[in-house]
């Protein structure tokens, strides 16, 4: 989700990436980078000069060689923005995907960031498409497991954000929502959990909730490192927890739990409960409000994932 307030703070974030690696010995030729693949959130685009377009560019900038690619699901910006509400989300990966595959700079293997709902459609890429390989995911405010909720709904007109708030309070799992309403796909109500899990068409399939895909699994669990990013005053995402893969317990909507006590851990369908015990998954948390972050601390934080060689 994109905010005209938050902007500046990803530009100057993104005035932070530099290499980090010391020079290669004499005997020995410089590494490259990884690629970095981007995808942003709702009600943005890839390359807007204040958000994502700026991070692109400083990235190149300050970290020499490396390839960024800012994803965009359209043939223009208004396209892109378009898509990010009304675009079938499991279409769009199978974009994604195809993009990637076709890409010969990312055959290699390459990073992954996404920012808001960004962060968990590259979830889904990277366990329905391993190749070409994800080496570390960042997730960025990312809803892993759904929302409930909109109480602010940034994007291009307050119209938009009104009109979506009653089509997912009158039937967010109604067929025809879930194929052209994006954040339908993963409104994830912990009060009809069966509700949620025979109809939810893209979050209830990659949060396995139907039924166990040894890909989806064995692909996650390839990644180096999944980073999850909480915002402790996220006014945004309800519940907030989900950024850490937690939710509402089931059955109403005002007990959160964190992951470890959710049945996706304990049944390890996605292979999380592994991952967090071989110390794959990083959790982090910063003060502030959706996607709002001081640049120190991305440059603390998240920008080790980043200088990665190949």
């Amino acid at each position: 989700m994109a905010f005209p307030k938050l902007s500046h703070l990803l530009l100057s974030a993104a005035l932070l990436l530099w290499p980090s690696a010391s020079a290669s010995s004499a005997d020995e030729p410089p590494q490259e980078p990884l690629p970095l693949v981007i995808w942003h959130g709702m009600g943005d685009s890839c390359c807007n000069p204040l958000s994502m377009g700026a991070i692109k560019k400083m990235v190149e900038k300050k970290i020499p060689g490396i390839y960024v690619l800012s994803l965009k699901i359209g043939k223009t910006l208004i396209e892109d923005v378009e898509n990010s509400f009304f675009l079938n989300v499991n279409h769009q990966v199978a974009l994604v995907c195809e993009m990637l595959a076709k890409d010969p700079k990312l055959q290699q293997g390459y990073n992954a960031m996404g920012f808001s709902q960004g962060g968990q459609f590259l979830r889904a890429v990277a366990q329905r498409c391993p190749s070409p390989p994800m080496i570390n995911l960042i997730s960025v405010g990312g809803q892993q497991q759904g929302v409930y909720g909109l109480p602010r709904c940034p994007g291009v007109s307050s119209h938009i954000c009104d009109w979506i708030r009653k089509t997912l309070n009158m039937g967010a799992y109604a067929k025809g929502i879930q194929e052209r309403l994006v954040q339908a796909e993963y409104w994830h109500d912990p009060i009809k959990e069966d509700l949620y899990r025979n109809h939810s068409i893209f979050l209830a399939d990659i949060n396995q909730e139907r039924g166990i895909n040894e890909t989806y699994r064995k692909s996650l669990m390839a990644l180096k490192k999944f980073v999850m990013v909480k915002f402790l005053n996220d006014s945004v995402v309800d519940p907030v927890d989900s950024e850490w893969f937690g939710f509402y317990r089931s059955g109403q909507a005002k007990e959160t739990i964190p992951l470890q006590d959710t049945d996706l851990y304990t049944q390890d369908r996605l292979g999380l409960k592994e991952m967090d015990k071989g110390g794959k998954l990083v959790f982090l948390a910063t003060e502030g409000d959706h996607l709002q972050f001081s640049e120190q601390w991305f440059y603390t934080n998240l920008l080790p994932f980043l200088t990665a060689v190949q």
